[in-house]
């Protein structure tokens, strides 16, 4: 048996990393699933490989978040391999090494938000986004597409990329007013930069794996090809699963791998998925196969009963007009519509809760409006572990007006002692730096 398509699968559980040892979200999810890996014989398959992670370094972190009060605050050793995890993913793929890949890695990622004070929905640092970061600055790759396949609304990657046009986020999650972290609504579609490069796609309670293909055929596959990314991501969560204990889907096994065939995603990254014996090594498998163009028509999960898991008539009709719902905001994105004065600053208020460390954040977010790139950033930020901290951002395409004032926001912070921590972002000169 060969691969029709070369896949590189980069392999870390984070022995020493857990919540707590009975937590869901523990080692266990990813050793069952090598040993189910192992048993079906994928690794002797040609044209599949398993690869050891990289080690992400400070600057990778730098370069995606303003980390409160520094990366090595809010990160253990294997956060930073998680996140050079998926960075080997990305370089396997970008060197031409094999055609696809798939980072199994823990611990996830998707709920880390561009200011990280702590840990939020078991998430420290974005790997996804370290990831895509990495790519663009060393890799000449202009558009890249995330979809996003976990259960949850993925609003960390959402707020890092709500300002970035050449990011497309897609999410499609379980709806956020019946679960965690209760964002992702329709409405949702990015920054006054960037509007349209947001979509959400919220599915109700019970969808099957009817519902998520539909919406994979309706909305994400014709959104994307539309954008025309050069690089394809799936944020590989796997806790839509119908055994999952922590959320309402019916999403099984075949259905992911039917999901993961029709995406064709270049690199997929491990987000949730909890039912650690009856899910995950049936999905990782599906996921393997399909990625490297084989037969996944045999996976089924022990239990698996389709009659059981038949979605209702009635979830199907819904499903369908929040597609159709979904579209028509992304065309009215396209439509000329009124704009704020470029050179004006936009400004958001947010509150945010890290769940996890218990940590209550309070932010002022402001991005230049501009017409020429996606425009300085700067958040004022303060928590219940840290005092007032700020964060500039200079974009990757920076004009000189905007490369100009986020030097003017820099040199107006260290001048006075309003804030305990700046942190510049400088991604035209790459330059990263704590003061």
């Amino acid at each position: 048996m060969k691969a029709k398509s070369t896949l590189g699968i980069v392999f870390f559980p984070a022995f020493d990393w857990a919540i707590h040892p009975l937590h869901p979200e523990r080692e266990e999810r990813l050793l069952y699933t090598l040993d189910q890996l192992n048993e079906e014989g994928v690794f002797d398959i040609d044209g599949i490989y398993q690869y050891k992670p990289d080690i992400a370094s400070l600057n990778d972190i730098m370069r995606t978040h303003f980390c409160f009060p520094d990366v090595s605050k809010v990160t253990t050793e294997s956060h930073l391999i998680s996140a050079g995890g998926t960075i080997k993913a990305a370089t396997l793929v970008m060197d031409n090494i094999v055609n696809k890949s798939f980072a199994l890695v823990r611990p996830p990622g998707h709920h880390a938000m561009k200011v990280v004070h702590g840990a939020r929905g078991f998430c420290n640092i974005n790997i996804e986004a370290v990831m895509v970061e990495y790519i663009r600055e060393h890799y000449p790759v202009k558009k890249i597409a995330i979809v996003d396949t976990d259960c949850h609304h993925g609003d960390g990657t959402q707020d890092i990329y709500w300002h970035d046009r050449d990011v497309l986020y897609i999410s499609m999650h379980q709806d956020g007013r019946t679960l965690y972290p209760g964002t992702g609504a329709i409405h949702e579609l990015g920054g006054p930069n960037a509007l349209g490069t947001t979509i959400n796609i919220p599915l109700p309670p019970n969808t099957s794996d009817e519902g998520f293909l539909i919406a994979m055929e309706r909305v994400v596959l014709p959104i994307l090809k539309d954008f025309k990314p050069d690089l394809i991501i799936n944020s590989a969560g796997q806790d839509n699963h119908y055994s999952d204990p922590i959320t309402n889907m019916n999403f099984s096994a075949l259905g992911y791998a039917k999901l993961t065939e029709m995406l064709n995603a270049d690199i997929a990254v491990l987000e949730g998925g909890y039912s650690i014996q009856g899910a995950l090594p049936y999905v990782n498998l599906g996921i393997t196969l399909a990625m490297a163009g084989l037969d996944y028509s045999y996976v089924h999960e022990p239990d698996y009963s389709q009659k059981d898991l038949t979605q209702d008539k009635e979830i199907t009709k819904y499903i369908k007009r929040v597609c159709d719902q979904v579209m028509k905001r992304y065309e009215e994105c396209k439509k000329p519509s009124f704009k704020l004065m470029p050179g004006n600053y936009d400004v958001r208020k947010k509150e945010i809760y890290y769940d996890t460390d218990n940590i209550r954040e309070m932010q002022l977010e402001s991005i230049m409006v501009c017409e020429e790139c996606r425009g300085v950033l700067k958040i004022e930020t303060t928590s219940t572990v840290n005092p007032l901290c700020l964060g500039i951002e200079i974009p990757l395409d920076a004009c000189d007006r905007c490369q100009k004032e986020g030097y003017r926001l820099l040199d107006t912070a260290l001048s006075g002692d309003r804030y305990k921590y700046v942190q510049l972002i400088d991604r035209k000169n790459k330059k990263y730096v704590l003061y």
